[in-house]
């Protein structure tokens, strides 16, 4: 393989150019561009530099992640003939998906990088801002992937046009308020071009002056003028209600003083679902989920686990129970889906005994679906009818000539029937229980 030559170009104003990528420049006879697109070429080319650019590659392609590769694979045929040299806008080494494709081909003795000052140089001294106090830096394209923290500047990139400012737009509304002023940035470094305008978050995606040139800087949330929180803060607050000069009846629970209110919240949650008051709902899960937080703190000062234990826990097994998203399984249908979880689950030692702390018929359903996979039948509930069908009537005739304990039996086995049954017919017998008992108390009204 010939030799590779990567050029950094800077961010776009000739101030921001090296000698040494000057110098090499105006030597070479034909310099490979990843795009015209740069405001120092009209200026190199003055000065002597003859180029040639992928640009077409960029209106033959469906994605950005496929310009790039085709032009990584195009310079990587062309270093087997002969030198290439490659020049790139700002630093080589910053956000330049091609560089990376590149090296990963590319030994360094057939490697040489030519420094260029990158668009974030730029960005801080046209904005007058010191990136030590922590600068988190994000891409447009992949804004979705992106972890925000408020608690830090951030500065994204790439922000090309009006369509992919609102996906920022809609990402960061998540995490901070409508009114959140950020600083759109346009050309920085470039004189005669650049543009610094600070906008509300809401109005980012209607702006002029987008693209490929442009980025947003978006300023921390003062601690102080915060209104958005997210679970850190959650447990933050509650280890501070834990810790000493906290809280006395918080410090004095633990995970048994604990279960009634678990219960009741998730019950709130039940109802909340039931009502369709979905802004209800928002409430009961943050009550809910203060359990769940409650809980992992007491664990972690036994030092047993703590609220990332439990999420990481949660998110692997997710992730290992759904190979037909995550890997390369394949099911066709709900039924399939459930299938390969219970395959998945048998095959994790996990203890599969049915909780005594279930309600009764919640029980019921679970130990009928044991029996099912245990391959009890319909004819075991079809004998057992018959069983009922005499024992129901000396219940009906007050129990005579039956004891306590047959009748205690047959209303038990009775029960386990219509359980049976409601699985049959597809009914949730416990909503069905609850529903009817509504009715007879609105009737009594």
């Amino acid at each position: 393989m010939n030799k590779l030559t990567i050029v950094g170009l800077g961010p776009g104003g000739k101030n921001y150019l090296t000698l040494e990528a000057i110098e090499c420049i105006k030597s070479q006879n034909k310099i490979m561009l990843r795009t015209f697109k740069h405001p120092v070429v009209s200026y190199l080319e003055s000065i002597g530099g003859n180029f040639e650019s992928f640009d077409d590659f960029y209106e033959a392609s469906q994605s950005f992640d496929e310009v790039y590769q085709k032009i990584a694979d195009e310079i990587i045929k062309r270093l087997k003939n002969e030198p290439v040299v490659y020049a790139v806008p700002g630093n080589p080494f910053v956000a330049e998906k091609t560089v990376e494709l590149l090296l990963e081909s590319v030994g360094p003795e057939n490697l040489e990088i030519i420094h260029g000052a990158s668009f974030i140089d730029a960005v801080i001294t046209s904005l007058h801002i010191d990136p030590v106090h922590g600068l988190k830096i994000m891409d447009a394209l992949k804004i979705e992937d992106s972890r925000m923290d408020v608690l830090s500047d951030g500065l994204i990139i790439q922000v090309y046009d009006g369509p992919v400012a609102s996906r920022v737009k809609l990402r960061l509304m998540d995490y901070y308020e409508d009114e959140h002023e950020v600083i759109v940035i346009r050309g920085a470094g470039i004189p005669g071009e650049e543009i610094i305008k600070s906008v509300p978050l809401y109005d980012l995606d209607r702006l002029g002056c987008l693209d490929h040139l442009t980025s947003v800087y978006v300023p921390r949330v003062p601690s102080r003028d915060r209104n958005k929180f997210f679970l850190e803060d959650l447990s933050q607050v509650v280890h501070r209600l834990r810790s000493p000069g906290g809280c006395p009846w918080d410090r004095e629970q633990t995970h048994e003083s604990l279960r009634k209110g678990l219960i009741e919240e998730t019950y709130e949650v039940i109802q909340a679902i039931n009502d369709g008051d979905l802004w209800n709902l928002e409430e009961e899960l943050g009550d809910l989920l203060l359990q769940v937080v409650f809980h992992a703190e007491i664990a972690s000062e036994q030092g047993y686990f703590n609220i990332n234990d439990v999420i990481t826990g949660i998110h692997q097994k997710m992730i290992r129970r759904h190979p037909h998203v995550f890997s390369d399984s394949s099911v066709d249908d709900v039924e399939g889906v459930l299938k390969q979880w219970d395959e998945i689950k048998g095959t994790e030692n996990k203890n599969q005994d049915i909780p005594l702390s279930f309600p009764p018929l919640l029980r019921t359903e679970k130990i009928l679906k044991r029996m099912k996979k245990a391959g009890v039948g319909d004819e075991y509930f079809n004998d057992l009818r018959e069983e009922l069908k005499s024992n129901f009537q000396e219940l009906m005739d007050d129990g005579q000539d039956s004891s306590k304990i047959q009748e205690k039996d047959t209303i038990a086995s009775l029960v386990i029937y219509l359980v049976y049954l409601s699985k049959k017919h597809d009914i949730d017998i416990s909503q069905a229980v609850l529903d009817l008992g509504q009715d007879l108390l609105e009737s009594l009204e």
